[in-house]
């Protein structure tokens, strides 16, 4: 008997192709079902002095496509992947890249500046610029660790 390593990941990949055959999902030819689903863009969030700045990275999304919103306290950002259209001797043989809708939501702290929020969008990289207060600090309290 020989020793194989274990790969959740294939196992993962195994249940799921047995999950879409079972709801009748078929993949022709061997090749992985396409569909749209929602998908959510990876984001760098920093912090300096006077600001917080998102960076959101959605390749292949046009401008228009993007919608940036505030309300109530939370950062809205919404949009869409759209995928390529089918083209006659083109085959598709594996298809990773998430395509339709994506939303993402943070919760903006007090000391944001609701008003002054400003975003841009260059090569696939949404950066979103958040304005703190001026005069509202955040104060840190030494709390003192007893036995």
């Amino acid at each position: 008997m020989s020793l194989v390593r274990w790969d959740p990941w294939r196992e993962m990949e195994s249940f799921v192709d047995r999950y879409n055959r079972a709801l009748g999902e078929r993949q022709e030819g061997g090749q992985d079902v396409i569909r749209k689903g929602d998908w959510s863009p990876r984001v760098d969030i920093t912090e300096t002095e006077d600001e917080f700045a998102i960076k959101a990275e959605i390749p292949e999304v046009n401008k228009e496509d993007v919608k940036v919103t505030v309300e109530n306290g939370i950062l809205m950002l919404h949009g869409e992947r759209k995928q390529e259209k089918e083209e006659k001797g083109k085959t598709y043989h594996r298809i990773e890249r998430h395509y339709g809708a994506f939303n993402r939501s943070f919760t903006l702290p007090e000391t944001v500046d609701q008003e002054k929020v400003k975003a841009s969008f260059k090569d696939g990289v949404l950066s979103i610029k958040l304005r703190k207060t001026k005069g509202v600090k955040p104060k840190a309290i030494d709390v003192k660790i007893e036995e």
